[in-house]
């Protein structure tokens, strides 16, 4: 479900009220409106600031005086009326003297942008404002020009306070400049060669300017307008950060426009959510809560933390909402590896987060938990897809089958996220799947590796119903054989896949190959070798040798053999450790029983024409034709003995 962002806190949207005598409106806008306990309608700032001036009060300050020299000629007495205010309603002209001293310097700003406020500034509003409240039992003119004043002071501080925000730092313009970053390496995938890298930032504003920040953040929360700071803060903070995550690429994806998204162009969008999500955590939350913290200190160290979990949440929803828009995406094979760079990304830096605003570890966690569930769900339909490949057409030759390929392939990747598919099946255990292990209690410790064995059976279930569709049965072996073989050099390649399926499975799979071969052997040789056999060729008691039938033996040898290399030559071992295996077997087997079969029966036949018809091949012969098996080669034939 789509996050929104919560209603504004009431810490966030209201000052506290203060009791007084006057009301009080202040815009976030740099415009002022004034409401005076007079009949006289409300004017502009300029004209309110002239009328409520006598002639006598325009020759106050001297104009040989400077602003400074002339607030410390008023600070005594306006200190001595706000700590000791005479019960009669009488206000001492000093207090009006002190009002138009800070309407005029504030009026001196009017036509330019506000720099940062003069410590002298500020320390002359943060008077006038407990003026204000300390005035406040002597209703009078002079209360509502107080009052008035220090609206406008607190939109004068308002509006230099958006300036001051609205200022580049000077670290990081000097990093622009220089157009790089300070960057260190964080191991994010567990291939060595792969890094990613993250820029850490430079703190937002330079140390003079946070300084001015706090000063201006102190004083308007003394005077009670501390919610126009907080929101003046974080639309611009917040204004900042959404730009950074821009800056990365990285732009707010509705969940429908993620659904409708093709594959190629959602794996670029998760990379960069990879990385905008990483430097938001490691870098920019830490550095802006460090500014939350130094700006608003001096006001309340905890609507500091509330305000920068505010502004972290924000971003992080916009973060968190694309990825559980990807979790609900279609499934499909290949987006699991990406779907655990995302639960990777999430889980690791859930410190980080944790350090940052411990509010938004929940959050975090819901979001992966959903990556999570969704790549158990993508892993565990790789059992679907191998029941579901139940094609009829045999792969010619006998070769490796690319359901294998596939499977082993994707396999041999998966298990690189070993750990994370181990932590990812114990979190979101409770389903049922094949199994092929001897230890039930390992099993139950491993879900993953119960998983990944319960496909390592469909897939040799679904190799031995392929092998039937040979017409050959010895082909069928030589399909089990190679297909066989392959899975056994892709799971002895890697670390992480024999780690999970262990040394036991890999001696079960040795020992049936052995058994494919003994199998191909015995289809394919047993009845060549059957015409090497003494029975019924030597008779009588004188043990006489029957020319008619050492005719026919070997005639059918040379038969049988011919059509073998024919066939078998067409066959395909693309294991060259394999294909050696088996001719060497081979020749091992048949030549020595033909050298044999040679030496006791040759010389029976008629020299000549008659030991050529019959006699085909020397031994020798033999070991050349066999080494021509399995090469693939349709066109082999064998080249008459001369």
């Amino acid at each position: 479900m789509e996050r929104t962002l919560p209603e504004k806190s009431s810490s966030f949207s209201c000052r506290e009220d203060k009791p007084t005598h006057h009301d009080r409106s202040l815009t976030t806008s740099n415009s002022i409106h004034v409401i005076h306990h007079s009949s006289k309608p409300t004017t502009t700032h300029d004209h309110n600031v002239e009328e409520s001036i006598s002639e006598d009060e325009e020759s106050f300050p001297p104009r040989h005086e400077d602003f400074q020299t002339s607030l410390s000629r008023l600070s005594d007495d306006i200190d001595r009326f706000i700590l000791s205010p005479p019960p009669s309603s009488e206000v001492p002209d000093s207090v009006e003297r002190f009002v138009t001293l800070i309407d005029k310097e504030l009026a001196n700003h009017d036509d330019h942008p506000p720099p940062p406020p003069p410590p002298p500034l500020l320390d002359a509003i943060d008077r006038l404002s407990r003026l204000v409240s300390a005035i406040e039992t002597h209703p009078s003119a002079a209360a509502d020009r107080s009052s008035a004043a220090l609206q406008r002071a607190m939109a004068f501080l308002e509006e230099a306070f958006r300036a001051l925000l609205e200022e580049p730092s000077a670290a990081s313009a000097g990093e622009a400049e220089e157009g790089s970053f300070d960057r260190c390496a964080i191991d994010h995938r567990k291939n060595e060669e792969e890094e990613v890298e993250v820029e850490v930032e430079p703190p937002p504003y330079g140390a003079e300017t946070v300084e001015a920040l706090r000063q201006v953040a102190a004083s308007m929360a003394k005077a009670g307008y501390e919610a126009e700071c907080l929101q003046a803060f974080s639309l611009s903070r917040r204004e900042a950060l959404e730009s950074a995550l821009a800056a990365l690429g990285f732009e707010k994806i509705s969940i429908d426009d993620v659904q409708k998204m093709n594959w190629e162009s959602l794996e670029g969008e998760i990379a960069t959510w990879i990385k905008a999500f990483r430097r938001s955590v490691t870098s920019s939350f830490p550095a802006e809560r460090a500014l939350c913290e130094s700006v608003f200190s001096d006001d309340d160290e905890a609507r500091a933390r509330a305000l920068f979990g505010n502004l972290a949440r924000g971003i992080m929803i916009q973060l968190l909402n694309f990825a559980e828009a990807v979790a609900m995406t279609k499934r499909s094979a290949e987006k699991l590896f990406k779907f655990l760079d995302m639960y990777e990304t999430l889980r690791d830096l859930l410190p980080n987060v944790r350090a940052a605003s411990p509010e938004l570890e929940q959050e975090v966690s819901c979001a992966r938990a959903r990556l999570g569930e969704a790549a158990v769900g993508i892993f565990s339909d790789l059992e679907n897809s191998i029941r579901s490949d139940n094609g009829k057409t045999p792969v010619p030759g006998g070769a490796v089958h690319p359901l294998t390929r596939y499977v082993m392939n994707y396999l041999k990747y998966a298990c690189e996220y070993k750990d994370t598919l181990e932590q990812v099946f114990l979190e979101h255990r409770g389903r049922t799947t094949t199994t092929g292990c001897d230890d039930e209690e390992e099993r139950k410790s491993n879900p993953f590796g119960e998983q990944l064995m319960g496909v390592m059976g469909l897939l040799d279930a679904n190799l031995e119903a392929k092998s039937k569709l040979y017409k050959d049965i010895s082909l069928g072996y030589i399909f089990l054989m190679n297909n066989g073989r392959y899975m056994v050099q892709k799971i002895k390649g890697s670390a992480e896949i024999n780690g999970v399926l262990g040394d036991t499975w890999c001696r079960r799979r040795s020992y049936d190959l052995r058994q494919y071969h003994k199998n191909y052997q015995r289809e394919t040789w047993s009845r060549v070798l059957g015409c090497f056999r003494d029975e019924g060729l030597v008779t009588g008691p004188k043990g006489t040798v029957a020319k008619p039938v050492l005719k026919e033996r070997l005639k059918a040898f040379n038969a049988m053999f011919e059509e073998i290399h024919r066939t078998q030559a067409a066959w395909v071992v693309s294991d060259e450790q394999l294909q050696s295996e088996l001719r060497v077997s081979l020749s091992a087997v048949v030549v020595p029983a033909y050298r044999s079969f040679l030496g006791r029966f040759g010389q029976h036949l008629d020299s000549g024409r008659q030991s050529e018809k019959y006699i085909r091949f020397a031994p020798e012969d033999l070991e050349t034709y066999i080494d021509e098996l399995f090469d693939g080669n349709p066109a082999s034939i064998i080249r008459r003995r001369m």
